[in-house]
């Protein structure tokens, strides 16, 4: 039997997977030499051309206030999500896709990066300039980002990424599949707490 693998199914624009960033770090330290935990880019809102709306605007911070009441994970609620401002996703995904292509080992460090970013400080994460920076402080040159970033290869890499999700039934972020050989299981869909979410594996893997 090969090693069991942990699909996480995620969008860096997900308020909710903002407040599971805390479990999924501890998973990754719990679990990480027993399993390899993959990240999937979901797709939260890819392609959106509309600017928000003010009612759009009022929705999203009602869930920002859920996510942090529930979590405790901070955001900022002031001076975010400005007139005009296009809720797209993609950018933010093939950000982190790109950046896979360069170094493996900053796939989750640049999605929490992006997460922070949008959320405590309320920086546009859809300008590729933003991306870039916060690339570049995690060491990669800014051009060389760039460069992969504006790539036709992180592009379709990206469009893959919200492939699978479709492909293995995920709607809704953040969400959790355990693969063992061909065996699929769900471990958890939605925002769980880190007990609930090891109890769920502990069902399926034996120790």
């Amino acid at each position: 039997m090969n090693a069991p693998l942990l699909w996480y199914f995620a969008d860096p624009m997900c308020s909710w997977c903002w407040g599971f960033s805390p479990v999924i770090e501890s998973m990754r330290e719990i679990y990480g030499e027993r399993m390899k935990i993959v990240l999937v880019l979901g797709g939260l809102r890819p392609g959106e051309t509309a600017p928000m709306t003010a009612a759009g605007r009022e929705d999203i911070l009602h869930h920002w206030h859920q996510v942090h009441q529930r979590t405790g994970q901070p955001f900022r609620f002031e001076s975010v999500l400005p007139e005009g401002f296009v809720y797209d996703t993609e950018p933010a995904s093939r950000a982190v896709v790109s950046v896979g292509g360069l170094n493996p080992a900053l796939v989750f460090p640049l999605f929490k990066a992006i997460q922070s970013a949008f959320y405590t400080e309320g920086r546009d994460v859809t300008r590729p300039g933003v991306l870039a920076d916060l690339a570049a402080g995690l060491g990669v040159k800014a051009e060389s980002f760039l460069a992969a970033f504006d790539s036709d290869e992180a592009r379709a890499k990206t469009q893959a990424h919200f492939n699978q999700t479709r492909r293995a039934g995920v709607s809704g972020f953040p969400a959790l599949i355990l693969q063992q050989d061909a065996q699929l299981s769900p471990v958890c869909n939605g925002c769980q707490p880190l007990d609930a979410v090891c109890s769920a594996i502990k069902r399926h893997l034996p120790e």
